[in-house]
């Protein structure tokens, strides 16, 4: 601030930069300041707080022709907060004005006791304040300034390329117009194309919408190409941000941390262990602890909350911006008395725990409820199955197993089968037969059955030397399950029938007996549909919905072939209702090939082949060619068949099931 009163000025600084979106925020910041003496603007550094402000001052500037004196408190010496006082007042005496204090956590706890006094001393004043945290004094009115809107996060496993991108779509986002307009103001050459755009989606994700980043990183577009600098991003961020025009860089991280509180500082360096949101509950597990007990970690969380990203959708769940989390990640890292091993440790047992709390809502029947909480903190548990932390490969494969549900029923084969795969690469022999058995699973809906061939063997050594019935019983349900995608339904009823007589009435983990019921009823539907038990009534116990989709689908084979397409096609439907409520894809693909088969039945050949389209890239590589295909191949027109199955690719599954 240089000698007190310089950071004061009759008006506000000139406007940064174009405004992106932020029109809400604009009309509810104006309403309160109708209402309310001080408003103060949160959030952390670079979300665009004094840009809102500056907006802000403009316009009622414009339609009120409000007095407005701006004052910054960036470089504020602590001892000169009694003169910028005796300044303001001496300035503001008897005025109708609007005050803007800009940066008030810069003015640590002192910042309360000032706008107090000057909203005592100063009747006439209203005060519009930006700040990393409530500034204190009551009647404050906060409004929480949000990041901009970035594309959400492609569908894991859905193709493969996940995050390959419309232009049209990627700019539909504030971030994404944010990013190409800076861009090419640093790179007039700079242009959203298809090829980039998922780079540039990926890139505000990573930045979280923060725009005094994201205008870091596209002020390096001449130098990197979206995907580079996401590359770099990743690999350093604080190295990428540094530097540069703008805010949200190394340096507001540092002083994001620098001017809390030592409890505050200590909170920030252990909420570096969560890679992505946290509730209040994880974090007084996890970091409360040592010289920051539980409660105080609460109470630190509380005041440091406004500084931090709310998660969308999720009220009551916080993360931290990247910036922030790298320093404080290297600040935990250097840590004494090993603050960031009994962190990470204690990160690690809440999500092992999580995952065994997952897998029993699972086996309860909560089966929606299981995938909810899996998928709600699937950042953590990924962090949790690093097999380079303390707890090992191990450790890694303990989480992995009891998360079985997610990878297949739920639709994550490509990331389960990663993170087993990883694991049991660094395990020294020998290798746990669950993780073995699950990993063989994962290799074999990945579309190649023989690749699993050499892990089936091993598990199956590994589950008789541990005693391991429920894996001998999985292991047999595998092999079933590969006859069945191969057309063999008697190898498989026969492989089925002895899982069902190995597994225990109650294992452990994985699927529960009522999945292996329901595919030795795939298996006899094809070999003795006569004798395909029929529903009596609804079961007793937790009902397993996973199961009984599969189920649904083998009665539907059997309506088919007996000629009620109207009952096969009403089956069908309630089976792909449970498989795309838990993201089973194979589920999705087989149900909908059958269904594609009543429709060619019917002579409708083109819904026929668009339902073919839709699922073609969920079905097993090693399955046999659909049944449906065979059909539409003979009696469509190449061209008409090929457009129609090109039409369904562009088309989810649900909006060819108007039923639904």
């Amino acid at each position: 601030m240089g000698e007190p009163g310089t950071s004061v000025r009759q008006s506000m600084p000139a406007e940064l930069s174009s405004f992106i979106g932020r029109e809400r925020e604009l009309s509810r910041t104006a309403a309160l300041l109708a209402t309310a003496r001080l408003v103060t603007l949160t959030g952390p550094a670079g979300i665009g707080k004094t840009r809102l402000a500056v907006r802000t001052v403009r316009t009622l500037g414009r339609g009120q022709g409000i007095d407005v004196v701006w004052a910054d408190m960036v470089g504020v010496p602590a001892d000169g907060i009694g003169a910028l006082e005796v300044e303001l007042v001496r300035r503001l005496d008897g005025r109708e004005a609007l005050l803007v204090l800009d940066g008030c956590e810069q003015l640590g706890a002192q910042a309360a006791p000032l706008v107090s006094a000057l909203l005592v001393r100063l009747p006439r004043l209203r005060i519009l304040a930006t700040s990393q945290r409530a500034v204190g004094p009551a009647g404050e009115a906060l409004l929480a300034v949000p990041p901009l809107a970035v594309p959400p996060p492609p569908v894991p496993d859905a193709a493969p390329d996940p995050d390959r991108r419309s232009v049209a779509e990627a700019a539909g986002y504030e971030a994404v117009r944010l990013y190409e307009e800076r861009a090419r103001g640093a790179y007039p050459l700079f242009e959203l194309t298809e090829r980039n755009a998922g780079a540039v989606a990926a890139l505000c994700r990573a930045l979280d919408g923060i725009p005094g980043a994201l205008e870091l990183a596209a002020a390096r577009a001449h130098r990197y190409a979206p995907a580079e600098a996401l590359r770099r991003l990743t690999a350093d961020p604080l190295d990428f941000l540094s530097g540069g025009a703008g805010r949200a860089g190394g340096a507001d991280a540092l002083r994001t941390c620098s001017l809390a509180p030592p409890d505050e500082r200590l909170l920030w360096d252990r909420l570096s262990v969560f890679a992505g949101s946290f509730d209040r509950d994880a974090v007084v597990e996890v970091c409360g602890f040592g010289a920051l007990a539980p409660r105080r970690a609460a109470e630190a969380l509380e005041r440091i909350t406004p500084a931090l990203l709310e998660e969308a959708g999720h009220p009551g769940r916080h993360r931290l911006p990247l910036s922030v989390r790298a320093l404080a990640a290297r600040r935990l890292a250097l840590a004494p008395d090993g603050d960031g091993a009994t962190a990470a440790r204690r990160h690690r047992e809440r999500y092992r725990a999580t995952a065994e709390r997952a897998a029993r809502l699972w086996r309860s029947g909560a089966q929606q409820e299981a995938r909810a909480l899996a998928v709600a903190e699937l950042p953590e548990l990924r962090a949790a199955m690093d097999p380079l932390t303390t707890a090992g490969p191990g450790g890694a494969l303990e989480i992995a197993v009891s998360l079985w549900f997610l990878w297949s029923p739920c639709g994550l084969v490509v990331e389960g089968r990663r993170h087993l795969e990883r694991a049991l690469a660094l395990h020294p022999a020998p290798r746990p037969a669950r993780a073995l058995w699950l990993a063989a699973w994962l290799v074999a809906s990945s579309g190649e059955a023989e690749a699993a061939d050499p892990l089936l063997v091993e598990a199956w050594s590994a589950a008789v030397q541990e005693g391991e019935d429920a894996c001998v019983a999985y292991l047999a349900h595998l092999r079933g399950l590969v006859a069945l995608w191969r057309d063999r339904p008697w190898e498989a009823a026969a492989e089925f029938r002895e899982a069902l007589e190995l597994l225990p009435p109650e294992p452990q983990f994985g699927p529960g007996p009522e999945v292996l019921r329901a595919a030795l009823t795939m298996a006899l539907a094809h070999t003795d549909p006569a004798s395909v038990p029929v529903e009596d009534g609804p079961p007793d116990g937790p009902v397993d919905l996973w199961a009984r989709s599969w189920t649904g689908y083998a009665h539907a084979m059997v309506q088919r072939r007996e000629g009620r397409p109207a009952l096969a096609r009403a089956e069908l439907l309630r089976a792909l209702e449970i498989q795309l409520l838990l993201g089973d894809g194979l589920g999705q693909a087989l149900s909908a090939e059958l269904l594609a088969e009543l429709e060619a039945d019917a002579g409708c050949y083109e819904e026929s082949a668009r339902l073919l389209g839709a699922v073609a890239r969920i079905r097993p590589a090693s399955a046999c060619l659909p049944r449906a295909e065979r059909v539409l191949r003979a009696r469509m027109d190449p061209e008409a068949f090929r457009a129609a199955l090109a039409e369904g690719a562009r088309t989810p599954l649900r909006a060819l099931l108007p039923e639904l």
